[in-house]
């Protein structure tokens, strides 16, 4: 197996100190160490989509006569609509890029904090709680939908046919919105005292014409659904499937014809060279490991327009590289900071010992 020596300066006892260990591929034993790993690069896609539920309005079949809305259906529908698109690389433990951190007897181990995942997060640096998740969680509470029958007149209630109601619930919403441009132009017969009393006179207004106007246009209750699709990327591809979208499933499997499918391109731009294998034996590299990643250019399109481009970092085109012992000695403390998405490299920083 594989061994990896960090020398003794890097852990510091107070009579006597050891050195340390770090085995390649061990994930468990007797030995009393730390296990972490450095992570590859997973794409995720996250889908935002709204489930719409459309319920067609009591005059529906007037909106085009009286209000000029055209394409009003009389028939309910539910269907799907695609909201928002966004495109991120994750950081995943690489099987194959685990490492064990050994501790011998007499040895005080250097402070490592790991994610959840295993993967490794800095080196010689306080724990914090304030580092844990701290989401607020912001839901927005939903509008309130006042009734239109509310605001009809006796009049209106009393009309001898549906089309007369229609009729009459029209020139109700026209009343509105003539009372509307009259308090906005200063011409309203009790004009507010001031600039508060004018707002919630026009809200007051608005929500009884939208309310009004929807028993002709109907209600379209929307619920936004997130979806997450995660691509592993080996190698460069061009225009494969990441997902499929359907008016009427949402999103749907990458093999299921009925969703539109959605193109995914991975371009290396090579800014990492990659060491050729002249296929002699490797010379035993020492320190702690960290993820050198290279660049890639993602590119997302529905077949006709891009829906995203940009620049990402992928740890599968980049190397692994390790720091070397000689940083860590008894006369300073150094503390490391990693990236958990790509294991790379944040920030080195040394405090000379007093």
């Amino acid at each position: 197996m594989k061994k990896l020596i960090i020398a003794t300066g890097l852990l510091m006892a107070t009579s006597a100190y050891a050195q340390t260990e770090v085995l390649t591929g061990v994930t468990r034993g007797k030995d009393y160490g730390v296990v972490y790993a450095l992570p590859k690069t997973q794409i995720e896609i996250e889908i935002k989509a709204n489930k719409v539920n459309y319920k067609p309005g009591e005059f529906s079949k007037y909106a085009d006569r009286y209000l000029r809305l055209t394409n009003v259906s009389a028939e309910p529908e539910e269907y799907w609509e695609l909201n928002s698109v966004k495109v991120k690389p994750v950081g995943v433990p690489n099987s194959e890029a685990t490492y064990f951190v050994k501790l011998k007897d007499k040895t005080v181990a250097p402070l490592m904090e790991l994610t959840e995942e295993g993967l490794i997060k800095s080196i010689n640096v306080p724990y914090s709680s304030n580092n844990a998740k701290n989401a607020a969680n912001n839901a927005v509470a939903p509008q309130r939908k006042a009734n239109p029958r509310d605001f009809l007149t006796e009049e209106i209630l009393m009309a001898s046919s549906t089309a007369k109601m229609a009729e009459l619930v029209a020139k109700e919403i026209y009343n509105i919105r003539e009372s509307k441009n009259a308090l906005l132009r200063g011409q309203a017969d009790n004009m507010p005292s001031d600039g508060a009393q004018l707002k919630i006179m026009l809200d007051n207004l608005n929500l009884q014409e939208e309310a009004m106007t929807e028993m002709f246009s109907g209600v379209r209750n929307k619920e936004e659904k997130t979806f997450t699709v995660r691509l592993t990327p080996d190698k460069e591809f061009d225009n494969e499937v990441a997902f499929r979208f359907s008016k009427k499933l949402g999103i749907v499997a990458n093999n299921d014809l009925a969703g539109t499918p959605f193109y995914i391109s991975l371009k290396d731009l090579k800014t990492v060279k990659i060491p050729q294998e002249d296929g002699k034996k490797k010379k035993e590299m020492e320190g702690i490991a960290y993820n050198v990643p290279g660049q890639a250019m993602v590119t997302l399109t529905d077949g006709k327009k891009k829906l995203y481009e940009g620049e990402i970092p992928v740890t599968q085109f980049g190397i692994i590289e390790f720091l070397a012992p000689v940083l860590f000695n008894k006369n300073s403390t150094i503390k490391v900071y990693f990236d958990p998405v790509t294991g790379g490299l944040l920030k080195v920083d040394r405090e000379e010992s007093k």
